[in-house]
This record gives structure tokens, sequence and C-alpha cells, in this order.
């Protein structure tokens, strides 16, 4: 019904952490104004402009995914309540439920994925080819 909500929401929050953390890496030098790394990742690791960007790709994907889907079946219309659970006061708990059983179950995988991602993205970036170190 409305699972969908709980990883738009982080997202939402996500988008704005992005930006704080965008503006802070500029400052530094790490990234240009459109969040793309000006320093080496084999030597810094990636940063975390793009890092929050690959959740945020994760997460809004799912969402709109998510929210067609919902559309399809016919529990998300485009006029006001837009959430047909919404129109039965008795299906309000259901989707409250729903909400906090799957949707927080969705958001937490995909944030553990994410977090999986970027701790081997971080690896593979800093490891150097065994061909390379025998050349030097």
């Amino acid at each position: 019904m409305a699972c969908f909500l709980v990883s738009g929401g982080e997202a939402i929050i996500g988008t704005a952490v992005r930006e704080v953390v965008k503006k802070k890496e500029m400052e530094q030098g790490i990234v240009d104004e459109r969040g793309n790394q000006l320093t080496d990742p084999a030597e810094d690791g990636i940063c975390w402009t793009r890092k929050i960007g690959w959740l945020l790709n994760m997460l809004w994907g799912g969402v709109i995914l998510l929210c067609i889907e919902h559309m399809w079946h016919g529990e998300v219309v485009p006029f006001p309540p837009f959430l047909t659970a919404m129109n039965d006061p008795s299906e309000i708990p259901v989707m409250l439920h729903e909400m906090a059983t799957v949707g927080v179950g969705m958001a937490l995988l995909v944030t553990l994925v994410w977090f999986i991602a970027i701790f081997v993205a971080d690896a593979a970036v800093k490891t150097k080819p065994a061909t390379a170190a025998k050349e030097a």
C-alpha cells in the first residue's frame, strides 16, 4: 500500500545529507560543483558524495518502481488522498503496519547492500593490480 514511502523518506533525508557532504568536500577540494571527484580514488578512496549518490540512486529507483507498481494495482491514485487505503479508516492501521514492517525492512536491506557495496568498491579501487606492482 504505502511501503515505498519509507524509502522515499530516507531518500529525501539522504538527498539533504548529500548536499551538506558535497559542500564540505568542495571546500576541501575533493569534489567539484557537479560532485565529480577531483582526488585519486586509488589513494584517497571514493568520495562520500559519490557513495551517497549510489544510495540515493538505489532508493529513488526503488521508490519510483514501487510507486508505479502500486499505481498499476490501484493502491495509489493521482488525486487526493493519493493512497486508496486512506479512504477507509479501517485500512489505515493495516497501511501503517505495512509501512512499519515491509517498508522499514526494504529500506534497511537497501542500506545494508549499499554499505557492503561501498566497502567492496573502496577495497577494489585501493588495491593495485599485481601486474602494475611487478612493473614498478
